[in-house]
């Protein structure tokens, strides 16, 4: 069965940092590609970035503009997601997600696989 565990969030002020983590299980990195959405109240689920399998590259969502930078260790079966220079607007719960292909991803696969999400607020 494969799961996906978040970490990492909780609050911060503008223009910090934080490290999320999601833990993998009963996968593959070189078999799924990551990727990392997020929800704030009342918007949609959107992409923040999505890292094919195997050694596949990773596309960034606009608003990331170089501020985020995931990366992954394969031993762990963990991938991160590095946020700096946050901002009010990433406020939002984060969620890891799995599957084949990134498409499949945006595309909202039923048979994806999600994590539980983890809170992120930027806020003085």
């Amino acid at each position: 069965e494969v799961q996906l565990a978040e970490s990492g969030g909780g609050l911060v002020h503008p223009g910090g940092s934080l490290r999320l983590s999601c833990q993998a299980s009963g996968l593959s990195f070189d078999d799924y590609a990551i990727a990392w959405f997020r929800q704030a109240p009342g918007k949609e689920r959107e992409e923040v970035s999505c890292t094919g399998s195997s050694h596949g590259s990773t596309k960034y969502a606009e608003f990331v503009k170089g501020r985020f930078t995931v990366s992954k260790d394969n031993y762990k079966n963990t991938a991160y997601l590095q946020m700096n220079n946050l901002e009010p607007e990433d406020t939002a719960v984060y969620y890891c997600a799995a599957d084949h292909l990134c498409l499949a991803l945006r595309h909202r696969n039923p048979d994806a696989h999600w994590g539980q999400g983890t809170q992120v607020t930027v806020s003085s």
